[in-house]
């Protein structure tokens, strides 16, 4: 009979063999682009896209100009022009009227400028950064190299404040910090492996930045928001968060429907 401590083990194990399949499947059978995992005794879920197979957008507005501000309503919206919805989450920051506190650029159209300037909260604790995604590419970049690259691409959204640059974690951030708020960011790996996190609780900016140095392997990570406005829709895992309308920004991944 085994030991408890080497049960223990074992079952561990088996978790990280799981995840690493999570991460690195991509073979015969069309695998769950979701999975919910377990890192430091917090739950999470975690949902991985390649840009070069799958097509991640940003939204913030329907064709008459009004705000989708929920996912339902965004679902609803692609559903009549023949597309599914099966991912989303929000995407950054926003003020009262929901638009975007920072730079947002969408097919290719800049609809808010880059904000460089110094502020209170999460947003400025500088370095903040882009999360962009352009032609099968994806990325998380600092702000300021970022408009210095003088990018254009196709969707792109800032946020604040990065949580793990060149694969450390940002040096504003400390192991013993004590805010803890639920959490949601995206990292970037390989620069087409896109990421996308949400704590089950909430967690310090420390976690969530190890989350993706250490477990999903993301040298660049960027938190999108927090507390309330952090929310999920992913049908592969039975997840809707429904609020009323009142997000801003939102990332989605897009299939067509199959005739």
């Amino acid at each position: 009979m085994l030991g408890i401590r080497t049960v223990s083990a074992f079952l561990k194990t088996l978790a990280v063999l799981g995840l690493a399949l999570f991460l690195t499947s991509g073979a015969a059978a069309e695998p769950s682009p979701c999975a919910e995992i377990e890192e430091q005794g917090v739950a999470y879920a975690v949902c991985e896209f390649d840009a070069r197979k799958s097509d991640i957008r940003l939204f913030l507005r329907n064709d008459k100009g009004e705000i989708f501000g929920a996912f339902s309503r965004l679902a609803s919206e692609l559903e009549k022009k023949g597309e599914t919805l099966v991912f989303a989450m929000n995407a950054g920051m926003y003020s009262e009227d929901r638009a975007p506190v920072g730079l947002y650029v969408e097919n290719g159209r800049t609809a808010n400028v880059a904000n460089t300037r110094p502020g209170p909260g999460n947003f400025h604790l500088k370095p903040n950064g882009v999360f962009w995604v352009d032609k099968g590419r994806a990325g998380v970049t600092e702000t300021a190299r970022f408009l210095k690259s003088r990018s254009h691409m196709q969707f792109a959204t800032q946020s604040g404040p990065m949580l793990v640059i060149g694969g450390r974690i940002h040096p504003r951030i400390h192991e013993d910090g004590v805010s803890e708020k639920f959490r949601n960011g995206a990292g970037v790996a390989d620069g087409h492996i896109v990421r996308f996190a949400i704590s089950s609780r909430p967690v310090t900016f420390h976690q969530f930045a190890r989350l993706f140095r250490d477990r999903l392997h993301c040298p660049d990570a960027l938190f999108l928001d927090g507390g309330a406005a952090s929310a999920l829709y992913a049908p592969s895992l039975s997840r809707h968060d429904r609020f009323a309308p009142t997000m801003g920004p939102i990332v989605g991944v897009v299939e067509k429907a199959k005739p």
